[in-house]
């Protein structure tokens, strides 16, 4: 069974269970499944995978950003391909949480559900805008991590990734060992993710338990507010600057880039579609291979469009359930936040989690608040992923055309590059050649 399926029954059973617990009243405050199973075995349970995802927040965006950084390859990649590709995924980010969050407060999506009483939540004041900006530069960046201070941290990994690809070969050591530790703290995220079904289910099953049929309400609202502000920038805002930087055809785009999408819902990862990507973008599209094999890549570790407006629906939700009056100095720091974070937001299920913990923590929110959008975050990064890849594309295609590095005529062929079953078709001499090489490898260690 996929850890989709398993998420979606978790959620299921917690809001059975937790809505029997509800409306029999067997929640009522001192009772024994109130003190001993719904603020006992599932604040327990759900406490600690919310501080499994605190965990993972400072190393994982330290060693992602730095990957990122130093994938470019060398400074002179950072010329006109980099700096064009680099501007235009950090503008479709931040028009992405500008709409999402501009949707959601429109909306007005988790207000009259005042939970500051019993959650204990007293708003953080907000520091001046000024103080903001000022203190993106950390004056010093190991208490920065210590402290859990974001925007300092991700500031300075980029410093970091940017300074080893100046000293060059002298750093490839290093640069060989913060890719090792990235992919530990992948494989640390895999493990905590494993155990969501389970945090899904307590985490759901106490706050159902707690507020009965008006979370579920709220709930539902919040899916359709944050399905509809990731459709709105799919078709409109991305094809708008489809349109204006490169005048091809939006609907044609659509019809090529289909299959990357798929296969992004599928698996609800940018990094794991990039060969779909590349393909797609390459001999669906007309895109140069050296354009694509820059901005595709490059892409999926800095462009995160859907999880920027997860992010600013998530903040608007939450920030109105806990009824915390947010002003514009946070607003901005949300968006601000999301832009610097997608940067190290590693293309993997759940990842977005971690990333929203940090958002929260530093405008004032309760990390907790995110239990109460958990059960659903599963089947929306399916979502959030195909948005992701389809910005990806569209850069590319942009990019590749403002560089003469794009077959017009590849992109007008509706069947140029379509996908058959020997494209997908593994040989077994190949199959087996790995499982040896795999072998003797692990003789050798």
């Amino acid at each position: 069974m996929s850890l989709t399926m398993k998420v979606v029954i978790g959620m299921g059973l917690g809001i059975v269970l937790g809505l029997f617990f509800n409306l029999s009243g067997l929640n009522a405050d001192g009772s024994f499944v109130n003190t001993y199973i719904v603020d006992g075995v599932f604040h327990v349970i759900g406490k600690m995978f919310v501080n499994a995802l605190k965990m993972l927040v400072v190393p994982l965006v330290l060693f992602s950003l730095i990957c990122g950084v130093c994938g470019i390859g060398n400074l002179n990649t950072l010329g006109r391909v980099g700096s064009k590709s680099f501007a235009l995924y950090m503008l479709t980010t931040a028009i992405a949480i500008t709409i999402a969050m501009t949707i959601a407060l429109t909306t007005g999506i988790g207000e009259g559900m005042n939970l500051a009483g019993t959650a204990n939540f007293t708003a953080k004041e907000a520091p001046p805008l000024t103080d903001v900006f000022i203190n993106i530069i950390p004056s010093n960046p190991v208490k920065s991590m210590a402290n859990g201070d974001m925007l300092p941290l991700i500031f300075f990994s980029i410093l970091i990734g940017i300074s080893m690809l100046m000293v060059g070969k002298k750093a490839k050591g290093f640069i060989e060992g913060a890719e090792i530790a990235n992919e530990i703290m992948m494989k640390m995220v895999n493990i905590i993710m494993a155990a969501a079904p389970y945090a899904v289910f307590a985490l759901i099953a106490k706050s159902m338990a707690n507020l009965g049929l008006e979370l579920l309400g709220q709930l539902v609202g919040y899916v359709l507010v944050l399905v509809g502000a990731l459709f709105v920038h799919l078709f409109v805002t991305l094809m708008l600057i489809l349109k204006m930087f490169s005048g091809l055809s939006p609907r044609l785009f659509l019809k090529k880039i289909r299959s990357a999408q798929v296969f992004a819902f599928s698996t609800a990862s940018s990094n794991a579609t990039i060969p779909v990507t590349l393909r797609a973008v390459t001999e669906r599209m007309g895109v140069n291979n050296s354009v694509a094999s820059f901005t595709v890549p490059f892409g999926a570790t800095i462009n995160m469009d859907g999880t920027a407006i997860m992010q600013g629906v998530a903040t608007v939700f939450i920030a109105n359930i806990y009824s915390a009056d947010l002003g514009t100095a946070e607003y901005i720091t949300v968006i601000l936040m999301s832009v610097l974070a997608s940067i190290g937001t590693a293309g993997v299920p759940g990842v977005g989690l971690i990333m929203l913990s940090m958002v929260f923590a530093q405008v004032g929110l309760p990390i907790e608040g995110i239990g109460l959008i958990l059960g659903v975050d599963r089947l929306m990064d399916m979502i959030r992923t195909a948005v992701n890849v389809s910005g990806d594309a569209v850069v590319s295609t942009i990019v590749a055309k403002s560089e003469g590095k794009f077959d017009v005529d590849v992109y007008s062929d509706l069947d140029a590059g379509i996908v058959t079953n020997d494209d997908l078709h593994v040989d077994q001499g190949v199959e087996q050649e790995l499982a040896e090489a795999i072998i003797n490898t692990q003789n050798r260690s």
